[in-house]
C-alpha cells in the first residue's frame, strides 16, 4: 500500500547544498560545524531548524549542510531562503574568524591530517565507515556536492522518474563540475570528487555499483537485485549490524521508496545558491520532459545500457562540456540525430525545454552563461591561468567565497 501523503512527479523537490567551513584569512579548514550548530541549539546537536532550511551535520566537522526542511514547489523562493541562510551562518561564523567556502572540493587540504569526524549524535554510523573505509581520504572528508530529492507516488512513477534520472547522469558534470584542483594542483578531471565518488568504497563494490544505477524499474526488482547484495556484502564487515544497504547503497541516484523519492548524489555544489538552483531548475526540466516523452519514450530510455552511461559519465568528468559523444542510441533520447558534444547536448535540450515551458525562465540568463562560459571547474582554471597574483589559487577561493557571501556567479576572472 502506497503511504498516505505522498508526492506524485515533480508536485515538490528537496535540495542540500554541502559548503566548507575556513579560516576567514587563511582558509584553512575549522571544523566547527558542532560548535556553529551549538551556538543555535544551545547544545550540540545536529540539526538546526530554520523555517524553509534547516542546517546539519555531516560526516566531518568543517562541512555544513543546508537542506530544505521539506520538500518544496518554489525552486525560486528556496533559492533565496538558501542565500539568506549562507549570510545567517557567515554571521554567526565571525565569531571564529571564520565563513563558508564553496565548490566541491578544497584546493589544498590534506584530509589525512586536517580531518575531524563528527563526535556527536549518531556518531556510531560514522565510525562504522572510517573502520570499514578510512574516511580521511579526499573521497570522504574532503568533497561538498548538492543533492535533488524527487518524488514518485508509485512503481510507474519510479519506472518513468528511475528510466529518466538514469539517461541524463552522464550529463551533469558538463553543468556541474567545480573540483578540478586538489593538493594545491590541477588534476587533469574537471569534477574530481566524482572520480573519489567512483573508489573511495571500492572495498566493497556493490555499494557504489558503476555509480549509473542498474537498469531496474521496479520496488520488488531494486530490492532483490541490489540490497540484497549489499546486504551480503557489507556483512562480514558489520558484526554489529549497524550499516543499513538502503541508505549505505551509493549509486549516483539513490531511490527511497519508504518515503518515495530518488536522491540524485553526483552534482558538484557550486559557488552560490542561486547558481546551484538555476542548474537544478534546468535538471529537474529535463527529466520532467523525459518521463514525459517528450524527447522519446520511457521504453528507449531504459533500453539504455548501463556500461555506456558509466562510462560516458567518466569521459564527461574529466573533460566537462567538450566530451564528444558518438552513441546514437544515446543521443537520440534527447531527440538527437548525429554527434555531439555534451555541451551541445545541453544547449540542444535548453533550446526545446525553452520553447515547451516558461518553467526556465526564471533561470535562463544563469542557464545560458553556464551553457557558455562552461562549469564552474572551467572558469577556476581559466582565472588561475590568467591571474596575475603572486598567490593565485588563494585569491580565486577568496573571491569564490565572495562570490557564495553575496550570492553571485563567478565570472572567471579576478
Amino acid at each position: 500500500m502506497t503511504a498516505p501523503g505522498r508526492l506524485h512527479l515533480f508536485q515538490a523537490f528537496g535540495v542540500e547544498l554541502e559548503y566548507m567551513i575556513v579560516d576567514r584569512d587563511s582558509l584553512q579548514v575549522r571544523p566547527i560545524a558542532d560548535e556553529l550548530l551549538k551556538a543555535k541549539l544551545g547544545e550540540y546537536g545536529g540539526d538546526f531548524e530554520n523555517g524553509m532550511v534547516t542546517w546539519s551535520n555531516e560526516l566531518v566537522t568543517h562541512v555544513i549542510e543546508l537542506k530544505s526542511t521539506k520538500p518544496e514547489p518554489d525552486l525560486p523562493a528556496l533559492s533565496r531562503e538558501f542565500a539568506e541562510n549562507v549570510k545567517e551562518i557567515n554571521q554567526v561564523l565571525e565569531s571564529w574568524n571564520a565563513m563558508l567556502l564553496p565548490t566541491a572540493a578544497h584546493p589544498w587540504m590534506d584530509p589525512l591530517t586536517e580531518s575531524r569526524l563528527w563526535p556527536h549524535d549518531n556518531n556510531e554510523v560514522y565510525e562504522a565507515y572510517n573502520r570499514i573505509f578510512d574516511c580521511r581520504g579526499h573521497g570522504w572528508s574532503n568533497l561538498q556536492s548538492t543533492h535533488l530529492n524527487l518524488p514518485f507516488y508509485d512503481d510507474e512513477e519510479f519506472a518513468r522518474l528511475h528510466a529518466a534520472i538514469r539517461a541524463i547522469l552522464p550529463l551533469l558534470p558538463a553543468l556541474c563540475a567545480s573540483s578540478p584542483i586538489l593538493g594545491g594542483q590541477p588534476t587533469g578531471l574537471l569534477d574530481t570528487r566524482l572520480h573519489y565518488y567512483r573508489t573511495n568504497q571500492r572495498a566493497i563494490p556493490s555499494i557504489t555499483g558503476k555509480v549509473i544505477p542498474e537498469a531496474v524499474f521496479s520496488k520488488r526488482q531494486y530490492f532483490n537485485t541490489i540490497y540484497e547484495r549489499i546486504k551480503a556484502d557489507i556483512a562480514p564487515f558489520d558484526s554489529d549490524s549497524i550499516l543499513d544497504p538502503i541508505w549505505v547503497n551509493s549509486r549516483g541516484a539513490i531511490p527511497r521508496f519508504d518515503r518515495g523519492s530518488i536522491e540524485i548524489r553526483i552534482m558538484d555544489v557550486q559557488e552560490c545558491p542561486s547558481v546551484d538552483l538555476a542548474i537544478q531548475a534546468l535538471v529537474i526540466e529535463t527529466i520532467r520532459a523525459l518521463a514525459q516523452e517528450k524527447f522519446s519514450t520511457t521504453q528507449d530510455q531504459m533500453q539504455l545500457w548501463t556500461e555506456n552511461l558509466a562510462a560516458l559519465l567518466e569521459e564527461v568528468g574529466r573533460g566537462g562540456p567538450e566530451v564528444p559523444i558518438n552513441e546514437p542510441d544515446y543521443l537520440a533520447v534527447f531527440g538527437l540525430g548525429t554527434g555531439a558534444t555534451a555541451g551541445q547536448v545541453w544547449e540542444h535540450i535548453h533550446q526545446q525545454l525553452t520553447k515547451q515551458t516558461g518553467k526556465l525562465d526564471t533561470w535562463n540568463s544563469t542557464i545560458l552563461a553556464l551553457l557558455n562560459k562552461g562549469p564552474l571547474a572551467r572558469r577556476i582554471l581559466n582565472a588561475l591561468a590568467g591571474s596575475s597574483d603572486p598567490d593565485p589559487m588563494t585569491s580565486v577561493y577568496r573571491s569564490l567565497a565572495d562570490c557564495l557571501a553575496t550570492d553571485r556567479m563567478f565570472s572567471g576572472k579576478i
